[in-house]
C-alpha cells in the first residue's frame, strides 16, 4: 500500500477526518474522505504497460485507490497512454426523486468546480457541467461520463443556456491571473454577460442561483482581515481588473434580480484555495511551489515576502459553498482560512512537506531546492485574510484541513502526476 494510503489526516484540533460535510439545513453533504481521494490521489489512474499481465493487473484492481477508475495504460518507452472506458462507477447515495437536486454547474470541469461535482455526484443528485475548456479540462471530471446522473455539455456561458434545474452553481470564470489577463476582455464578458445568462436562467426555472465572488472585490485592501462590508479598493483600470472590476459588477448583477426579479441568490467570496487538480501553470503560488520543488528547481517568491496570504483546502470550500447554497443567507459570505503565512514562511513549508514526501516514497535527491527572490508584479495585494465571522454564524462552518494536512496530499497528488508522465 502506498504511503499516501496509510497518512493520518489530522484536523486543526488534532482528530483525524475521516468524512467531509455535514447534514444541516436539511441537506446531507457528508461523504467518507476516502471515498473522494479514491477519484484523484494514487499513481493517478494509469497502470504502467510492464504490469497489464494477470495476477499483478489483479492486484492492481483491488487498491482502494483505484476501484473505480479507468484502467488506462502508460507506455514509458513511448511516453504515450491508451485509455479505455469505465467499466464500474464510485456508488452513489439513491436518493428517492423528492429528495434528489437537478444541479447545474457552470466551469464544473475547472479546480473548484470538479471538486464540487464529486461531491454532489456521490450524494446522489442530478448533475449537469457546462464548460467551454478555456482552463478546465475533460480529465476533472471524465470519471463521471457515462453515469446516468450526469450529464457534461461544452458550452461557454456568454451564450444562453436552456435547462431544468433547481440549483445554479455559477463558477465559469477564468481566475488565474495569467488566464484572466490573456483575454481581458472576454474575462469581463464572462463575468458580465456569462452571470446574466445564469440569472435569467434561475429566473425562468425559479432556481437557487449561487455566484462564486472573489477576495479580488477587496483589492489591496485598506482593512485587515477584509470583513463583507468592506467596499473594497480597487484600481479600475489596472492589469487585474478585468477580474475584479469582472466580479464586481457580476455581484451588482446578482443582487440586481434579487431586488427586481425575486431571484433567489447566494454569493461566496472564495479566497485562496488549493487542493489537487489545480492547474500547474495557472501561475498561482502554491502550485508553483510545489511544482519547482518536486522537480528540484529552485523556488521562486516575487516581491520580498513579506507579503501575507491565507490558504484553504478544497474541500473546506466544497463545505462552505453546499452550506451556504442550502442556508438562508443571501448576503455576501467569506470562505476562506484565517490563518496568515507570509510567502516567504509558505515556500519554506512547501520545502519541508516536499522533503518529507520524497523521504517517504524513498526520492533520492541531488540538492536542496533554494527559495529565490525576483521583483514583485504589478497591483499585487500586500495582505489579504478573510473576517469568516459571517460564515461562522449563520453557515457553522468553518476550516477543518490544517494547510500541512492540505499541502502534503497536494504535494502526492502532482507526484503522481510526475509519475504517470502527464506533469
Amino acid at each position: 500500500m502506498s504511503s499516501a494510503a496509510q497518512a493520518k489526516t489530522l484536523d486543526k484540533n488534532g482528530a483525524e477526518i475521516t468524512t467531509v460535510g455535514f447534514q444541516r439545513f436539511g441537506f446531507d453533504c457528508e461523504v467518507p474522505v476516502d471515498v473522494l481521494r479514491s477519484l484523484y490521489l494514487r499513481p493517478h489512474y494509469v497502470v504502467p504497460a510492464s504490469k497489464v499481465n494477470g495476477a499483478e493487473a489483479k492486484e492492481e484492481g483491488e487498491d482502494k485507490f483505484s476501484l473505480y477508475q479507468s484502467k488506462s495504460i502508460y507506455y514509458p518507452d513511448s511516453h504515450s497512454i491508451s485509455y479505455t472506458t469505465l467499466s464500474r462507477f464510485p456508488p452513489v447515495k439513491l436518493l428517492p426523486p423528492s429528495e434528489r437536486k437537478r444541479i447545474l454547474v457552470t466551469g464544473g470541469a475547472g479546480f473548484v468546480g470538479s471538486h464540487l461535482v464529486d461531491r454532489l455526484m456521490i450524494l446522489g443528485h442530478d448533475v449537469t457541467v457546462i464548460d467551454n475548456f478555456f482552463t478546465g479540462s475533460k480529465t476533472t471530471v471524465s470519471h463521471w461520463i457515462g453515469h446516468p446522473n450526469f450529464e457534461m455539455v461544452r458550452h461557454d456561458v456568454v451564450e444562453p443556456f436552456m435547462i431544468e434545474c433547481d440549483q445554479i452553481y455559477h463558477l465559469a470564470c477564468p481566475a488565474s491571473p495569467p488566464h484572466y489577463q490573456f483575454n481581458a476582455v472576454k474575462t469581463i464578458k464572462t463575468s458580465f454577460m456569462g452571470t446574466l445568462n445564469m440569472l435569467g436562467l434561475a429566473k425562468r426555472t425559479k432556481a437557487r442561483f449561487l455566484i462564486t465572488s472573489t477576495s479580488e472585490v477587496y483589492g489591496d485592501p485598506e482593512v485587515h482581515p477584509q470583513h463583507e462590508d468592506y467596499w473594497g479598493h480597487v484600481n479600475p483600470i489596472g492589469p487585474r481588473a478585468c477580474y475584479d472590476e469582472g466580479k464586481r459588477v457580476a455581484e451588482t448583477l446578482t443582487y440586481g434580480f434579487q431586488r427586481q426579479d425575486g431571484v433567489d441568490v447566494r454569493v461566496a467570496r472564495i479566497f485562496n484555495t488549493y487542493g489537487p487538480r489545480m492547474n500547474p501553470a495557472d501561475g498561482r503560488v502554491v502550485s508553483n511551489f510545489i511544482v519547482q520543488a518536486l522537480k528540484g528547481e529552485d523556488m521562486t517568491v516575487y516581491g520580498d515576502g513579506k507579503q501575507t496570504r491565507s490558504f484553504q483546502y478544497i474541500h473546506d470550500l466544497v463545505d462552505g459553498l453546499i452550506a451556504l447554497m442550502n442556508s438562508s443567507e443571501s448576503r455576501p459570505v467569506n470562505i476562506g482560512n484565517g490563518d496568515e503565512f507570509t510567502i516567504g514562511e509558505f515556500a519554506e513549508l512547501v520545502r519541508e512537506i516536499v522533503e518529507k514526501v520524497q523521504d517517504e516514497d524513498g526520492v533520492k535527491r541531488s540538492r536542496r531546492v533554494k527559495i529565490i527572490y525576483k521583483p514583485m508584479p504589478t497591483d499585487d495585494p500586500q495582505k489579504r485574510r478573510p473576517d469568516t465571522t459571517r460564515a461562522k454564524e449563520t453557515l457553522d462552518w468553518q476550516p477543518r484541513w490544517t494547510v500541512r494536512m492540505g499541502l502534503e496530499e497536494m504535494v502526492r497528488y502532482y507526484k503522481s502526476k510526475m509519475e504517470e508522465g502527464s506533469l
